[in-house]
């Protein structure tokens, strides 16, 4: 990448976080920055062994942060994991509202863009906070190793 699109590239992750009322810091925009670039959901786990001198509570409360102001979502994987993906709508990243699929083998996850969640419609009175559709199997690479 060309330093004018990293610089770029802060200056919409800079707008991503105060555009969701959070305050820029650097340690968010290497998060983000990394959630961004990964173009996929990461596990807990898979940030903080890219980014090894990070606490892993600042790293749980600074993804729930994303969450919480939506330039993020999460999917919890067969295997109980959570992951998260940064909603980076602006250039053809997660658009969120999609199903996900799980190697069951090597525990990659990605999105489904393509696709819509189906319509669930709940009894009157009930509020929809959230839903996840995870399908599963074997990626390409772990299939291929049989």
């Amino acid at each position: 990448m060309t330093m004018d699109g990293e610089v770029r590239r802060g200056d919409d992750l800079r707008h991503m976080l105060r555009s969701a009322r959070l305050k820029v810091t650097p340690l968010r925009l290497d998060i983000l920055s990394h959630l961004v670039e990964a173009r996929r959901p990461l596990s807990h786990a898979d940030i903080q062994s890219a980014m090894s001198d990070l606490d892993r509570v600042t790293l749980y409360r600074t993804l729930e942060s994303f969450v919480g102001a939506d330039i993020a979502h999460q999917v919890q994987g067969l295997d109980g994991v959570w992951r998260f993906c940064a909603h980076s709508k602006g250039d053809g990243g997660c658009p969120g509202n999609h199903p996900h699929f799980l190697c069951v083998s090597c525990g990659s996850m990605i999105c489904l863009t393509d696709q819509n969640m189906p319509r669930v419609d709940v009894p009157e009175g009930h509020e929809v906070e959230g839903k996840q559709l995870v399908v599963y199997g074997k990626c390409p690479k772990c299939a291929s190793r049989r």
